[in-house]
């Protein structure tokens, strides 16, 4: 596998129990290829149980896949030194308590290796930008779960990551806090970095996502950009891939075509919106 993209799978299958010959075992993850360049953002769509959290799991090695090559910022997900540059905000937090919010970013950032002086000066960046400055003293316990998403936010930002990975990043937060996050979002597009979220916000995926990619049963029943999810809502009859389709699309998910090509800059949010709604509402068994 080729190392173009800053996270990638190939043919990555996990199958939990099964491992004696009574036990059957549930196969989380079959076949999920897909690659995600620098300066793209990845939306990932699915409903419960369709193997969102398994992927995540295996990409930042949290589990081991049972097939399939993983690529982690170029190298197998098996080098955990590239983990380092990884940021990631957990759907549930289980921070300590007792620690403040400036001791806990001080804490993640000093154990992803980031130099004292640069680390003080990021963790104050931080704290002013997701709005917690005025609270950074006090203990995270009397933090309500939208001020905890927030402070999750900036723990997955400390050391400036080159992927971040974000699960359910919206969940508890206010409008906003919404909105910052959005912004950071675009941000770290602009800036070259990479983003993969997994969400059950459709209007965030509309809004923030490059590319698409929707799981059933483990298996990747969408991936392609926002203008060809457009086009599939379109026209559902399954064709080739265009020329313009990457090797990755074209190998591993349905790539569906347009009936005109698309308009120049970006398709309407409300059309895209219902085209995502639409395939999500298709995945659910």
């Amino acid at each position: 596998m080729a190392g173009s993209g800053v996270a990638q799978m190939e043919g990555v299958s996990k199958r939990y129990g099964g491992r004696f010959p009574w036990q059957r075992g549930v196969w989380a993850l079959r076949d999920v290829c897909f690659s995600l360049p620098a300066g793209r953002v990845l939306g990932v769509l699915g409903p419960n149980r369709a193997g969102k959290t398994t992927l995540v799991k295996v990409l930042l090695s949290l589990c081991r896949a049972d097939r399939g090559a993983v690529l982690r910022l170029g190298r197998p997900c098996a080098d955990r030194s590239t983990l380092s540059r990884v940021g990631y905000l957990h759907e549930s937090q289980a921070f300590p308590r007792y620690l403040s919010a400036r001791e806990l970013l001080t804490y993640y950032g000093a154990l992803s290796g980031v130099g004292r002086y640069t680390l003080a000066r990021r963790v104050n960046e931080l704290l002013e930008r997701v709005g917690l400055a005025d609270r950074a003293v006090e203990p995270i316990g009397r933090y309500s779960k939208g001020m905890l998403q927030r402070l999750a936010l900036a723990q997955a930002l400390v050391n400036d990551p080159a992927l971040l990975v974000l699960d359910e990043p919206s969940e508890g937060m206010d409008l906003l806090a919404r909105r910052m996050l959005h912004e950071v979002v675009r941000q770290r597009r602009a800036a070259g970095q990479a983003v993969l979220l997994v969400s059950h916000s459709v209007p965030d995926v509309v809004e923030l996502c490059d590319l698409a990619l929707v799981l059933r049963a483990g298996r990747v029943v969408f991936l392609g950009t926002r203008e060809e999810l457009l086009a599939k809502s379109g026209d559902q009859r399954p064709t080739a891939a265009p020329p313009s389709a990457s090797a990755e699309t074209a190998r591993c998910g349905p790539v569906w075509s347009a009936a005109k090509p698309a308009a120049a800059g970006v398709a309407p949010v409300q059309a895209l919106s219902a085209a995502l709604e639409q395939l999500y509402l298709e995945t659910v068994p």
